[in-house]
């Protein structure tokens, strides 16, 4: 028999902290590697989607002074959400899970996050926002996922100088950044190929936030499609966790960020500072300038943009960088 535990970035506040993984009875998807060509590399994929999640385990989370066990979830995952008030230092900190099964045990380190104070935190979408994925066209979409490996994966022109000047905005201390939490409709059993990706074009390292894990092919075949209610809810779980601070986010007009983005700023009038849509295809949306507009009109800015440099311009004139 195989166990398997995966763990995702977690985060703190001042009064809480949130942590969370899987746990498997096969490996793990992120097992699997993402440097395969042709045909090798469309069987790591497709093994990442047929993966068995193990329900009702128990999870030990050991992190500075305290041991709490929980258990895990139908589809295997797990989530301490922890009352939290020790001084914590702003920036990552290493936390351990451990997972004994039967005979067999696992322990596991990630890291929780604590920002540093900062007058922006950003919010970004994933496909294409920053990763070329042709999410409008399904074929496409599948084509590129199945065929193309991390290594022949693109990311958009200016795209990493934008994200690393957000990252620095407003921060005077080295060390220091500023929060970033990517927020996708692609489900947990993407995590280490988005990680992965993000680390080899040098984006912020950032809190992930994905969609219900998939267990089957004939789910596969339908990843990143569906409702993207899930998406709103994380982004309202972060704005709500870290309430102070003011967001910048990121997404495209190929899906439903637009009108998302839309309800995030009716909700939280206060918090949002600049939304950003990457625009996809070769003409402007109606649809998606209209709603734009109606962004702009409850006082939040607001740029649509093909190419990346038009972004840290905009950036640059509202005062964000």
């Amino acid at each position: 028999m195989k166990l398997d535990l995966k763990l995702y970035r977690g985060y703190a506040n001042a009064e809480e902290l949130v942590v969370f993984g899987h746990v498997f009875k096969s490996w793990a998807p992120d097992k699997y590697r993402l440097d395969r060509k042709g045909i090798r590399h469309a069987v790591s994929v497709i093994h990442m989607f047929r993966i068995k999640p193990l329900e009702n385990v128990e999870v030990k989370l050991k992190f500075k002074n305290i041991e709490i066990t929980t258990k895990t979830l139908a589809d295997g995952y797990f989530r301490f959400t922890i009352p939290y008030s020790e001084k914590l230092e702003s920036g990552w900190h290493p936390y351990q899970v451990i997972c004994n099964y039967y005979d067999y045990g696992i322990v596991e380190n990630s890291e929780i996050l604590k920002p540093f104070e900062s007058k922006v935190g950003v919010i970004s979408d994933i496909d294409d926002t920053f990763l070329v994925s042709h999410s409008g066209n399904f074929l496409k979409k599948l084509y590129v996922l199945l065929l193309k490996n991390i290594n022949k994966r693109k990311v958009f022109e200016d795209v990493v100088p934008h994200y690393q000047a957000l990252s620095r905005a407003g921060q005077e201390n080295e060390t220091a950044s500023n929060s970033f939490f990517y927020v996708s409709s692609s489900e947990w059993n993407l995590y280490e190929f988005i990680d992965s990706f993000a680390r080899l074009h040098e984006l912020p390292k950032a809190v992930i936030k994905l969609k219900k894990i998939k267990t089957g092919i004939s789910d596969f075949l339908f990843t990143g499609r569906g409702s993207h209610d899930h998406k709103f809810e994380k982004i309202k779980d972060i704005i709500m966790f870290y309430p102070k601070l003011k967001y910048v986010l990121l997404g495209d007009d190929s899906q439903k960020d637009p009108y998302l983005y839309e309800r995030v700023v009716k909700i939280f009038p206060e918090n949002i500072k600049a939304i950003y849509i990457r625009q996809t295809s070769k003409t402007k949306k109606t649809h998606t300038q209209k709603i734009l507009n109606n962004i702009e009109s409850m006082d939040v800015a607001t740029c649509y943009f093909s190419n990346s440099e038009k972004a840290i311009l905009h950036s640059e004139k509202i005062g964000i960088l």
